[in-house]
């Protein structure tokens, strides 16, 4: 026995030191003392008002910070509460270690199955087994959730309430992790993407999330435009790795749905299209629209399952996205060393003329439109164009899901893939706010700006009280039509009734007042002269921004996703 310490002190500070430096969650019984070793250990924890958004926090601040996020919960309804938010970060691979307490005892009212949990929404079940074995288990766990893997440890209350065990000097700590190096790619591999690379006249090159920066490694932004300039590739993104490539001045934005007209020209127009660490699913291909005729596909990932996973491609090629980059860019050097030389193209796309296109065209801000906002509500392209010349340009943007989503995600600027957050791989509303918050912890230098639907505003709306209680001064936007916009416009056309997806006007404005933010209604551009006032202020408290936005037809994002349906 250790001086009379539980399981659940050794487990608590036994994290602390593998790294668990904040942790998000709400205390009931079951992991009161667990919380409170890992705060004892160093940890820092920031107290949810609901278990779904301290997982999505912890999920938000591990996807900003890149290193494993931490949330705990209370057994039983304490882990249903949050599994939405798991449910996302598991189909997102985004590092998260999930502190669940367990009532072992069968017929407990607070018995669920931890590990059967876990596995329906494609987390890793774990178990603390003992108090022999607690920290080892603790250990394999968090090296799991290195992986870039969501685990869901379950703590039974027995065990955590047991003596923690010694067994020698070092028991009750724990070994630092390994280190370890992202996986290269096989010879034949990059020798074959060279010879493709060769061959081809427009390339393009798709990142996804592998391509951004983890648990201490930069992202891959460097080796890729690098290697683009060999060859002269075009650069684009998935929706999740956003402004990895800003600045650059062959990128052409987001793939996909959310691809501007001349992004989606371009992209389509491509002979080679690579994607690294990019799933090209059918959010990003346009349900493979975006697949020129006769293209050959190539996809670069560290999960070999990953491969091919949605669309058949030329060449699959397991390894590390840096890795991979790196190598092909010195195969075609030649030597392998010093830079590559740049493969000419006579019709390739890297010309003047189109340098210029880019950057006049690429930005749907820059494309025109008829502004549809009529004095009562706020064309959602003008409040976003608006917002984006107010804002700072230091800033995380962070997206709930919902008919309005397009607008914050295109027309808002981030300065690089860490200033966009897109909790949207299993496409639930009421996760915006709770993301916001988890990035803001993570990058406090950042301003950070939740924008959500008016029904993902207030699914969540209990966040709010967080954001006041932490201090955080955040913009709050709500693209408010007063409905389900998705549902909408999805069944409106059918002429199918619209009662159960429509709701009466909402003040989400005096809403946020009584939570302690300041709260502003806008039917206008004129109406945005209070949310400039509180940029330029010391910005003490939180803002919330009620927009009332026109709503007569979809986004443009959604009518190309519904002709998948």
């Amino acid at each position: 026995m250790t001086g009379g310490m539980r399981v659940a002190d050794a487990v608590g500070r036994g994290l602390a030191k593998l790294g668990a430096d904040t942790v998000f969650g709400v205390v009931g019984s079951g992991n009161f003392h667990v919380t409170n070793a890992l705060i004892a250990g160093g940890a820092r924890f920031v107290a949810a008002r609901h278990e779904g958004g301290a997982a999505v926090m912890a999920d938000a601040w591990a996807r900003t910070a890149g290193r494993p996020g931490v949330v705990s919960v209370h057994q039983g309804p304490g882990l249903t509460n949050a599994m939405t938010g798991i449910a996302e970060a598991a189909k997102s691979r985004t590092p998260l270690l999930v502190l669940a307490a367990e009532a072992p005892e069968i017929r407990s009212n607070f018995h669920v199955d931890v590990a059967g949990l876990a596995a329906a929404v494609g987390a890793v079940g774990e178990r603390v087994y003992s108090p022999a074995s607690a920290l080892a288990d603790v250990q394999r766990a968090y090296q799991t959730a290195l992986g870039r893997r969501t685990v869901v440890l379950a703590l039974p209350l027995n065990v955590q309430a047991a003596p923690a065990v010694q067994h020698g000097e070092g028991a009750t700590t724990v070994q630092a992790a390994p280190r370890t190096y992202p996986p290269g790619p096989a010879r034949e591999a990059v020798t074959a993407i060279a010879a493709v690379l060769r061959g081809a006249d427009r390339p393009v090159f798709i990142a996804g999330r592998g391509a951004r920066g983890r648990a201490g490694r930069a992202s891959a932004r460097a080796d890729l435009e690098r290697l683009a300039d060999a060859c002269g590739a075009l650069l684009a993104t998935s929706a999740v790795a956003k402004g990895l490539f800003r600045g650059n001045p062959w990128d052409l934005d987001v793939s996909g749905g959310f691809a501007s007209p001349l992004a989606a020209e371009l992209i389509t127009g491509a002979d080679l299209i690579i994607g690294w660490g990019c799933s090209l699913n059918m959010w990003t291909t346009r349900h493979g629209r975006l697949i020129g005729t006769g293209a050959t596909l190539i996809q670069v990932d560290d999960d070999v399952t990953a491969l091919g996973a949605h669309r058949p491609v030329h060449l699959g090629v397991l390894g590390d996205v840096a890795e991979t980059a790196r190598a092909v860019a010195d195969a075609l050097a030649g030597d392998g060393e010093g830079e590559p030389r740049p493969v000419r193209h006579k019709d390739g796309y890297r010309s003047p003329e189109l340098r210029e296109r880019i950057a006049r065209e690429v930005r749907w801000r820059d494309v025109p439109f008829t502004d549809d906002s009529d004095g009562q509500r706020i064309d959602p392209r003008t409040l976003s164009t608006a917002l984006d010349d107010l804002l700072p340009a230091e800033r995380t943007v962070a997206v709930d899901s919902g008919n309005f989503m397009g607008y914050p995600s295109m027309y808002l600027s981030v300065p690089d893939e860490a200033g966009f957050c897109f909790t949207q791989a299993f496409q639930s509303i009421g996760l915006g706010l709770a993301s916001a918050i988890g990035a803001a912890v993570a990058r406090p230098d950042r301003l950070a700006v939740a924008a959500l639907g008016d029904g993902g505003a207030l699914m969540g709306v209990s966040e709010l009280e967080t954001v006041v209680r932490l201090g955080i001064p955040m913009v709050v936007v709500v693209y408010d039509d007063e409905a389900y916009g998705a549902e909408v416009h999805h069944f409106g056309p059918d002429g199918d009734p619209l009662d159960t997806v429509r709701f009466p006007p909402a003040d989400i404005a005096a809403i946020a007042r009584g939570f302690g933010f300041e709260g502003v209604t806008v039917r206008s551009a004129g109406d945005l002269g209070p949310v400039r006032d509180w940029l330029a202020g010391p910005r003490e408290g939180a803002l919330l921004i009620d927009a009332k936005v026109t709503s007569s037809h979809g986004s443009w994002w959604l009518e190309e996703a519904f002709r998948g349906h």
